[in-house]
């Protein structure tokens, strides 16, 4: 792996840091700093004319996160590297994936239009917000799934008499998913959300009187969604109440929000550079899937066949 070069923007350096230590190389050096107006200068401190380099660079909020991914990718390309892969745990804006209403942006489309044009050759990244949003990219994209961190996990907690909870419709399949992998029930929360941020609980769809069960998202924002769900199907009877989400956005309030509530446990991943996270959630790091994937990528092998793949 002598041409293979792994270098990572400052949105999340620790989970780079993490993702270099699984392969058994150490992170490439390159100088990143701001002028002082703000604006974003990259150069690579080394050669890498010929190189297969990888950019590990989530793309969440501020948007600066997002411009310095793309100015590293357009510094490897003119630095003459082979092929840029840019890796990227949360793909940021990923929510806005269709015009749901007038006069709004598809903001996924437009990242992923960015990404390509800044000259990125193919795109790893993790449990985006819909699937379809592979298909907004004209290069190849790996998407991998948190599901190969926490299925193992989960299988050897043993949660007895469980159900897989979706909170909404969209996570339907993710959610039959993983209760087919566990062999649970598989319940639903139908609710109708009046505005971005804000969720209303309307029914839930199964039977949840004296099971424990785990609800099952592949993001928490403010935890409105997530702790509504929570004290519904604990008002139903449920007993234990746990939870599994791979990016733990958890924005404002949400870490207390979370604590308050009455669930057991929430499991996330390190996919998002969260800060404070404490008391009921627990953070699962998925460095080591990246490190195979980054690999699997660079020898040219099959990635699907490395995970276990959600297919509902």
């Amino acid at each position: 792996m002598a041409n293979l070069k792994i270098f990572s923007g400052r949105s999340h350096p620790s989970l780079a840091n993490a993702i270099a230590r699984s392969i058994g190389i150490g992170l490439g050096k390159c100088d990143i700093k701001n002028f002082a107006d703000g604006e974003i200068w990259a150069k690579y401190d080394s050669n890498i004319r010929g190189d297969d380099v990888f950019v590990i660079q989530s793309t969440n909020p501020p948007a600066d996160n997002l411009l310095e991914l793309l100015i590293l990718i357009d510094a490897a390309k003119r630095a003459s590297a082979k092929r840029v892969t840019a890796v990227i745990p949360y793909f940021g804006y990923g929510r806005q994936d269709r015009k749901d209403q007038p006069r709004v942006s598809i903001t996924a489309k437009l990242v992923a239009n960015l990404i390509t044009v800044a000259g990125a050759d193919r795109i790893i990244t993790m449990d985006l917000h819909a699937p379809q949003i592979q298909g907004f990219f004209d290069i190849p994209v790996d998407h991998l799934y948190s599901s190969a961190v926490f299925m193992p996990f989960l299988r050897r907690k043993k949660i007895p008499n469980l159900g897989i909870v979706s909170p909404d419709v969209g996570g339907i399949k993710l959610a039959r998913a993983y209760a087919k992998r566990l062999q649970a029930d598989l319940i639903l929360i139908d609710k109708r959300r009046p505005k971005p941020n804000v969720a209303e609980l309307m029914n839930i769809i199964g039977d949840v009187k004296g099971k424990n069960l785990l609800i099952v998202d592949d993001l928490i924002d403010t935890g409105g969604t997530f702790t509504n769900a929570v004290d519904a199907l604990k008002n139903a009877g449920a007993k234990d109440i746990y939870g599994v989400c791979t990016h733990a956005v958890l924005s404002k309030n949400a870490i207390e929000r979370v604590n308050k509530s009455p669930v057991k446990k929430l499991f996330v991943t390190d996919s998002f550079p969260s800060k404070g996270i404490k008391g009921k959630i627990e953070i699962l790091t998925v460095a080591k899937v990246f490190g195979d994937a980054i690999v699997r990528c660079h020898n040219n092998q099959s990635i699907s066949s490395l995970f276990d793949i959600p297919k509902g």
